[in-house]
């Protein structure tokens, strides 16, 4: 049968046409999945999902090119696979109870003429088993150096550890090791040298993974040191002088606690009466030959520590302060005078010896009396010479010495 060039022309219009609208068709439908990460024992969901279907089938596929579900029907015998959603543009599959066998690249395929696919990688995670935490040494002393080692073991993929001490961020030294069943043992190595402030700071040991969060590991550093030590004056407050007394403590504290105190006297010998008991030092009486610089040492395991003490003794200064009567209270004075007490005392001996200077004042007065009267106005002139024995004064006077005979021309009267 012979065609014309004509007829020839539109059949090949037709098929153009019907190719073209079928490509047309199939370069509209966009079929897309995603990759899946599951932890280890929890549901896996991968979705296929269609743009623009044209109602052609969605099935899936394992890693081993089985059909899991073809549109909503399940042909394989694994019931840890359940349907979740199925329409014209969505095949939703769970996959419960992940473990590492699950692990692999399932394939969204779309029948189309060529078919289409689309891969989703399921990924499985294995968190480790808690941190193991070990230390060269329970006990450092200060300015020594530890190790401390933290172990995450069985984890997939492998974890990677940091470390802190207290606030501060440390960086140890990592080993990773893989083991024949895909999975990995991380050990991370940290060395550190310690001070007494190390003492009771936690040191922690942090995982980190995919898988989980917040897993972490601590162990608190013991750290030895060597006594920190301090002398404290108990007695007096304020300046030594002299005649007082003196009290110092010694405070020491250090790990272990300090096993011995001594006191010393620096160059000198601590004086001969000073008391001294266990961490208590006592000097009474102060004086100036104290004076000197007096250190308290203490020990321990790892080593000594001291104070020192510089005792300069101040001289009292005396001064002549008026006198004061002395104050007697009220119940004193009352019983002392109900028992005669010195104040009655000194007020009698001060009356006794008022008493005698009156009585002594009025026998010389009587004295003196009777001397005058005794002698009262008489004397001699240079003419009365020899009349001493007369028996009175006229006769006297006339027997005197020059033979006067009338006894008015020379009498004299001296009262």
């Amino acid at each position: 049968m012979a065609i014309s060039a004509s007829g020839s022309l539109s059949v090949s219009l037709v098929i153009c046409l019907i190719l073209g609208t079928f490509l047309h068709k199939a370069e509209g439908q966009n079929l897309v999945t995603g990759n899946v990460s599951v932890v280890e024992g929890e549901t896996a969901t991968i979705s296929c999902r269609v743009k623009n279907n044209d109602d052609s089938v969605i099935q899936l596929l394992n890693p081993n090119r089985q059909t899991i579900f073809f549109r909503d029907v399940r042909p394989l015998k694994d019931s840890r696979f359940q349907l979740v959603n199925f329409s014209d543009n969505e095949l939703r599959v769970s996959l419960s109870n992940v473990t590492l066998v699950d692990e692999g690249r399932y394939v969204c395929q779309l029948y189309t003429d060529p078919p289409q696919e689309a891969y989703a990688d399921i990924t499985v995670l294995v968190p480790p088993s808690n941190p193991i935490m070990e230390t060269r040494e329970e006990v450092v002393s200060e300015g020594n150096e530890t190790e401390i080692t933290c172990t995450a073991m069985g984890s997939k993929p492998a974890s990677s550890i940091t470390w802190m001490k207290g606030d501060a961020v440390l960086q140890g030294e990592e080993a990773v090791e893989e083991t024949y069943d895909r999975m990995f043992t991380v050990t991370s190595r940290l060395r550190l040298t310690v001070s007494k402030e190390d003492d009771g700071v936690p040191v922690i040991c942090i995982i980190d993974h995919p898988a989980v969060k917040d897993v972490q590991a601590q162990k608190y550093l013991e750290v030895q040191y060597k006594p920190e030590v301090k002398i404290v004056v108990e007695f007096p407050d304020g300046l030594t002088r002299e005649g007082e007394n003196l009290e110092l403590t010694c405070k020491a504290k250090g790990k272990p606690q300090p096993h011995q105190i001594n006191w010393f006297k620096v160059d000198d010998d601590v004086p001969s009466h000073a008391v001294i008991t266990g961490s208590d030092l006592l000097i009474e009486n102060l004086n100036k030959s104290y004076n000197g610089t007096y250190r308290c040492v203490a020990s321990n395991l790892v080593g000594e520590a001291y104070d020192d003490y510089i005792l300069y003794v101040y001289e009292v200064l005396t001064t002549s302060p008026s006198p004061t009567p002395p104050t007697i209270e009220p119940d004193a004075a009352q019983d002392s005078r109900a028992e005669g007490g010195p104040r009655n005392i000194d007020h009698a001996v001060v009356g006794g010896v008022v008493a005698v200077v009156v009585f002594a004042a009025l026998c010389l007065l009587i004295v003196l009396g009777r001397y005058f009267a005794r002698h009262k106005g008489t004397y001699f002139t240079h003419e009365a010479k020899g009349a001493e024995d007369a028996a009175d004064a006229d006769t006297a006077i006339i027997n005197a010495e020059g033979g006067h005979g009338h006894v008015d021309d020379k009498k004299e009267y001296y009262i």
